[in-house]
């Protein structure tokens, strides 16, 4: 269970014969170096000594704002809740089986274990004391979040990304601080659903650099998926409750935006200009600069003055515990119906993506660049994972959308995936006539 796309190439079979792993390591560290600093991969380092798996999860971490140079505490929770939550998680009913699995077992060895949550929180980390103590300096910490977003490429946050067992040396991670580590980790399935409840991971220095490391993390999860499968048949294991509510931003029902407030509650509308402000924020977790909000709110830009005042505003209505300064950021992650489409892509409900990302909302209606960006980006998402499906019904849903409607490309597909003499066939022709006249073809 689990297995949704095949992984990419693991490190020890991407090493070229008589390759040895430091020097592949040597060749991952410069093309991050020059990542960093040019935002591409050179084709003389990147497609060769950086993995797709790795390469993949740099890019998405470098298109969400995460900073290299930097790590965010994210953590939203206050102890006491943390504390309520993990115990009363399902992965609680894994964690006395881990311990008696593994714990003994690096209890001196300079590594530790972690169990995560659905969204990469760390609910346990225990094992040697040493290297607890060092992992507290990148935040590796219990009640921290270390998903791919906000922590950047590292084994738990991507194997919660990719839903299968990933193993990441040193200079593969996005974030420097972390690149004197090594991790693997490998996601844990619910028995009845199949969804993905946690992570088992095991971080530290060059005990977990070998082979069989991650084909040690594996065995455990098989065991616990199998413990948690008996709990689950004896009525035993406890169902996922959420995390205290978090904050949740509705931007593309229409020309009305709401903002939920931490902990539920009801939800505030807000203006366009404050609803840009957010989302452009939940695009870059890593924090965007005065004039960076500036530049992305309007073609010419708008005045610094003005972008303070905006953002003095929102702060207000909001919470001033909700947005940050200096970069201005989200102090903690946010739930929006931009992500809900993303996450729909991700689990393969195009239909439900396509349906709520065609009914406009800010994301169309601004004439923000920022915004436009977002906007360009998602369609384009949505475009591909229609046309790559090849699926008729997508396809019918696709041109039958707002977004959709004059795409030739789908409606040519669509064409295509029919049978002769089906009762869409004369609808597609039509419509593949009037654009090919609209569009000069």
């Amino acid at each position: 269970m689990g297995e949704l796309q095949a992984p990419a190439r693991d490190f020890w079979t991407a090493l070229e014969p008589g390759e040895d792993k430091a020097t592949r390591l040597k060749q991952v560290r410069r093309a991050h170096e020059l990542f960093v600093q040019t935002g591409t991969l050179s084709p003389a380092t990147g497609p060769t000594s950086v993995r797709s798996v790795v390469r993949d999860s740099w890019m998405r971490s470098a298109k969400g704002g995460v900073n290299p140079s930097g790590m965010t505490d994210d953590s939203s929770m206050s102890w006491n809740d943390f504390l309520e939550y993990r115990n009363g998680h399902p992965m609680a009913a894994a964690y006395p089986l881990v311990r008696s699995l593994m714990l003994d077992e690096v209890s001196d060895s300079g590594v530790v274990v972690a169990l995560t949550d659905d969204v990469g929180r760390l609910l346990w980390v225990e094992g040697d004391h040493k290297a607890r103590d060092q992992a507290c300096d990148i935040n590796f910490v219990e009640g921290a979040l270390w998903a791919e977003q906000v922590a950047g490429t590292n084994a738990p946050g991507l194997a919660l990304e990719v839903d299968h067992g990933v193993q990441i040396f040193g200079a593969e991670h996005f974030a420097v601080r972390v690149q004197d580590w090594n991790c693997v980790a490998a996601p844990v399935h619910d028995p009845v659903t199949g969804a993905v409840i946690g992570v088992i991971d095991v971080t530290g220095g060059e005990r977990v650099a070998t082979p069989f490391a991650l084909s040690m993390v594996k065995s455990v999860v098989a065991a616990v998926e199998g413990e948690l499968r008996i709990r689950s048949l004896t009525g035993e294991l406890p169902r996922a409750a959420a995390p205290p509510s978090g904050p949740d931003l509705t931007v593309l029902d229409g020309d009305r935006y709401f903002w939920r407030p931490v902990g539920g509650g009801p939800s505030m509308r807000l203006s366009r200009r404050h609803a840009e402000i957010l989302v452009l924020l939940g695009e870059y977790p890593g924090g965007l600069g005065t004039e960076q909000v500036a530049t992305m709110l309007a073609e010419d830009g708008i005045d610094p003055v003005t972008v303070r005042a905006e953002i003095s505003r929102l702060r207000r209505d909001v919470g001033a515990d909700v947005v940050a300064s200096r970069p201005y950021r989200l102090t903690m992650p946010i739930d929006s119906d931009i992500g809900q489409v993303r996450r729909m892509l991700r689990i393969g409900e195009i239909a439900r993506a396509i349906e709520k990302f065609g009914r406009g909302g800010l994301l169309s209606a601004s004439m923000a660049p920022g915004i436009a960006e977002v906007f360009e980006e998602l369609k384009e998402d949505v475009r591909s994972a229609v046309l790559t499906s090849g699926n008729p019904e997508f396809l019918r849903a696709w041109t039958a959308s707002v977004h959709g409607r004059e795409d030739l490309s789908a409606w040519r597909r669509w064409g295509q995936s029919l049978p002769p003499g089906h009762r869409d066939e004369a609808l597609v022709h039509g419509r593949l006539r009037l654009l090919d006249r609209r569009f000069g073809m």
